[in-house]
């Protein structure tokens, strides 16, 4: 009896080989003909915040993965950032929102890496940190109304989430991404990158005309400056919650662009 589940698991080990083989000749033509999208979520959010675009990207094909970040630091967020950007087989098309914006600027001047979308993101240049930027702009409104917990995380209210992060938004499900919501360390804003992959790659620019988080001026000033090719939308701090399918186009434009 021994022998024979010895010989089982000698056999199941051989065949997940052959497997794991084939999938990586095919993960080498799917990566020839069209880069993996890696997606890097915001602060007060967490991977689930872009589900409604992943399918979408999906449906043409592209391989998806959203990196869940622990928002504990810059170095944290970077280091998870690049691992999802390792484990892609080929180039990478890498999407930062808010405060992934600057995760990606600092995680993202790999070779992998072949162009950059940010929505409603930071877009700091080196040695910037995230709280250097737009201090000659009035404070958009819902960053003055954030919560800090006694561990100097700091998170948004429901009541904050849904006026001033989600507005446009339905409110049941505003109610569950601040249910969701990933709090982040006060720190995390004060930590300087030290590369701008912005500057070694094509970028696109989503700026959220009605965004109540960072200031919209903010964020033309940050697509100007990236050399973005550069989308704006009527939308909250969150188009890809709002205007799915719009965000969606901007990164598939991205895809497409660097096969």
């Amino acid at each position: 009896m021994k022998a024979s589940i010895t010989t089982v698991i000698r056999n199941v080990a051989a065949a997940a080989a052959i497997a794991a083989a084939g999938t990586g000749f095919a993960h080498a033509a799917t990566a020839a003909e069209q880069p993996s999208v890696v997606i890097v979520h915001g602060a007060f959010a967490d991977g689930s915040d872009w589900a409604k675009v992943i399918p979408l990207l999906q449906a043409k094909g592209v391989k998806v993965t959203a990196v869940q970040n622990s928002l504990t630091s810059l170095a944290d967020d970077v280091a998870a950032t690049r691992r999802a950007i390792d484990n892609q087989p080929g180039k990478v098309v890498l999407v930062g929102h808010s405060w992934g914006g600057t995760v990606i600027t600092e995680a993202g001047a790999g070779d992998k890496v072949a162009s950059l979308v940010y929505v409603a993101a930071f877009a700091p240049d080196a040695g910037q940190a995230t709280s250097d930027l737009g201090k000659d702009l009035p404070p958009a409104p819902g960053i003055t109304k954030l919560t800090v917990d006694k561990f100097g995380f700091a998170s948004l209210s429901p009541a904050v989430l849904k006026e001033n992060f989600a507005q446009d938004v339905p409110a049941d499900h505003a109610a569950v991404m601040a249910a969701t919501q990933g709090p982040i360390a006060v720190k995390a804003f004060g930590e300087k990158t030290t590369v701008a992959a912005w500057k070694n790659h094509p970028s696109w620019y989503i700026v959220s005309k009605n965004d109540r988080m960072i200031q919209p001026d903010l964020e033309r000033r940050f697509a100007k400056a990236i050399g973005a090719k550069t989308t704006e939308l009527p939308t909250s701090h969150v188009p890809q919650q709002s205007r799915p399918a719009d965000v969606a186009k901007v990164i598939l434009d991205a895809v497409a662009a660097s096969k």
